[in-house]
């Protein structure tokens, strides 16, 4: 899957992600600092799912209605960096059909996928 990890997403999920087989843009590398709707944008643009731990996120797709190809939110907090990346590789590989267009919520406990506006 094409993945554009912003860049508040530990090196640890990154890198494991890239393990799994996808292809991912880190944001960090390519825009560091760049603002949240530029980084959206840039996502979208490039039909890349958007992997992420700001929240911010989800006021831009849901009340804004900026374009997307879909966000991952992980929720992760106070999980290690192992299990973390291990969380994040299982939602990807058992729920990847689900993830793009959408918006996907990841905790330690729940994984939930929800319909995003304009989404057919």
């Amino acid at each position: 899957m094409n993945l554009l990890a912003d860049e508040c997403v530990p090196a640890e999920v990154v890198a494991r992600l890239r393990a799994d087989g996808h292809a991912v843009e880190a944001a960090g590398d390519t825009a560091p600092g760049a603002a949240d709707d530029d980084v959206l944008a840039r996502a979208a643009g490039s039909g890349r799912v958007l992997v992420t731990a700001d929240k911010d996120f989800g006021e831009l797709v849901y009340r804004l209605g900026r374009a997307h190809a879909g966000v991952v939110l992980l929720r992760l907090a106070g999980v290690s960096p192992a299990d973390r990346a291990e969380a994040v590789s299982a939602v990807f590989r058992d729920r990847a059909a689900d993830l793009p267009g959408n918006f996907t919520v990841v905790e330690s406990d729940a994984v939930r996928v929800r319909r995003l506006p304009g989404t057919p």
